[in-house]
């Protein structure tokens, strides 16, 4: 243990049972902070306990609404105040993830402008999950590790044991990601060819590779109305193929998304507790990734490192 200061674990409420898996993992109690929300809808947070040369692990998803960005932002700044010796940002989802780039005019970086929040705030390290797109590393000007639920999530396709399987990426984004899995499966790859005329609207228009005959398994980074996960589904089912499978990191459903899932030909789907889901669905299965930002914590506190946790297996 870091003979310079203990650490405690607090979190947010964007998704405290995540955070209480946590903490169990690591045999510790999360510390009591209070949050509330005056009538106005103005958030106040107050620690309730003396964090003062604690490294302190924040635990906070930023996914809709942005009361769940502006509590992190409010919490990093109350332990800063509170003269926290570090102050680690745990953010299983980050969001605005997607508004990475400047791609038609007069747009906003959103990614690099929620870094900056952040980095503001008085964050003095960063740990996340499958982000969007892995460049956005380089948008914050403090560390930052990247995990990856691929380790949780590849373990439980493994286990559904068939042959003949193909891995699938939704769009070319994808690609490296399924690439990494369909190397660890022995399978074959695939790539459905996308094009989207407008936001949260895919249009399929090719497949690339043989799906005919095949399980597939589509993964992605993350699920928001679905409407790209399902049409890949649809489309391969079209070409010939048996049964699909999906995984992704992050169950942001947002709309439609879950009756769209559960009534698609989409046979099982695994996620990971990153965001809570609002309802259980029978096709959608839930796995913890508790484990890999516990290990993570207990690590960077301890100044070792974290490398296993963050390679994609392959």
């Amino acid at each position: 243990m870091n003979a310079m200061a203990s650490f405690k674990i607090v979190t947010g409420r964007s998704n405290p049972e995540l955070a209480n898996k946590i903490a169990a993992y690591l045999d510790v109690e999360l510390s009591q902070v209070a949050i509330r929300n005056f009538s106005d809808g103005e958030l106040w947070v107050k620690y309730e306990e003396n964090i003062r040369g604690v490294d302190l692990f924040i635990v906070q998803s930023t996914h809709a609404p942005s009361d769940n960005l502006m509590e992190l932002l409010i919490l990093i700044d109350a332990a800063r105040r509170a003269s926290a010796h570090r102050i680690t940002a745990v953010i299983p989802y980050f969001g605005y993830a997607r508004q990475d780039r400047k791609d038609q005019p007069r747009v906003s970086i959103t990614a690099k402008l929620v870094a900056n929040l952040i980095t503001q705030a008085g964050a003095d390290r960063v740990i996340t999950m499958d982000l969007h797109a892995p460049q956005l590393q380089g948008f914050f000007d403090i560390p930052m590790d990247h995990l990856y639920a691929s380790t949780v999530l590849l373990k439980r396709l493994m286990d559904l044991g068939h042959d003949n399987v193909a891995v699938a990426a939704p769009d070319v984004g994808g690609v490296k990601t399924a690439r990494a899995y369909a190397k660890r499966l022995g399978a074959d790859l695939l790539l459905v060819d996308k094009r989207r005329p407008a936001p949260n609207v895919a249009e399929i228009l090719n497949i690339i590779g043989d799906p005919k005959g095949k399980t597939i398994y589509l993964v992605d980074d993350l699920a928001d109305t679905a409407g790209t996960l399902v049409n890949c589904a649809e489309a391969l089912t079209a070409a010939g193929a048996e049964q699909i499978y999906a995984a992704c990191t992050h169950p942001v459903f947002s709309g439609d998304a879950l009756s769209r899932i559960d009534s698609s030909v989409i046979s099982t789907m695994f996620v990971s507790d990153s965001i809570p889901l609002t309802h259980a669905v029978d096709k959608i299965k839930v796995e913890t990734v508790a484990k890999i930002f516990a290990e993570a914590i207990i690590r960077t506190h301890n100044s070792r490192s974290i490398s296993s946790l963050f390679e994609i297996p392959h």
